[in-house]
């Protein structure tokens, strides 16, 4: 079990990815983004939404009318979509070529509405997300962007965001096919072409950069 994998079932990774030695913590934060954009964002995706499936009910603090499937995807989209706003913020600016900041503009800018329509349907169900593994994963992701420069930080955005829309198309098909709130569902439906052409964008730059990423 690789060592994102292992800290993130622990419940360790705020450990992880804040060490107390500068130097150690240089050292992490620039290890921390491929381990977390390798396989992590699909593994946390995937076993979560695996796990909801196999739950015969919601946890105690979900809403009666949500079930398992529910719970677990509101409380992953609820994290992805302001962090593919940050990240999107940073390679706007950061980014070396004008695909990848075109990408990440567009990232920014159609999230934003997914960002109000999934906070509209949460206020009118009187719905508070579940606090996830993945928010210590995106926050070590941005912190590790924000301190990159140059062929480093597009690989690493580029290779965060195949990994990220991959996991993400992977949630929100299990709303659908396994959800059982009509507009939890009906937002998963309307989202989910979105984020196919998102995962269909990130693999061509990655394609086009250079790297293995799109196949990886």
């Amino acid at each position: 079990m690789g060592i994102f994998r292992l800290a993130c079932r622990r419940g360790l990774l705020s450990s992880v990815s804040k060490p107390k030695n500068t130097e150690i913590s240089k050292m992490k934060r620039a290890s921390s983004i491929s381990l977390v954009a390798g396989a992590g964002l699909t593994f946390i995706l995937l076993s979560s939404a695996g796990t909801a499936v196999a739950e015969t009910s919601a946890p105690p603090e979900a809403p009666a009318t949500l079930n398992a499937v529910d719970f677990n995807f509101v409380g992953q989209a609820n994290l992805g979509a302001p962090f593919q706003i940050d990240s999107g913020r940073l390679a706007e600016t950061k980014g070396t070529s004008p695909g990848i900041r075109d990408y990440a503009h567009l990232m920014v800018t159609t999230h934003i509405p997914v960002v109000d329509a999934l906070n509209e349907i949460l206020k009118q169900k009187s719905v508070t997300p579940s606090n996830t593994l993945l928010h210590g994963a995106y926050n070590t992701m941005v912190s590790t962007l924000e301190t990159e420069r140059g062929v480093v930080f597009d690989r690493d955005y580029l290779k965060g965001q195949v990994e990220y829309q991959r996991g993400n198309a992977a949630l929100f098909e299990q709303e659908i096919q396994n959800g059982i709130d009509p507009a939890l569902r009906q937002f998963a439906l309307e989202t989910l072409p979105k984020i196919i052409d998102h995962l269909h964008r990130a693999e061509r730059l990655a394609a086009e950069a250079g790297g293995h990423l799109a196949s990886d």
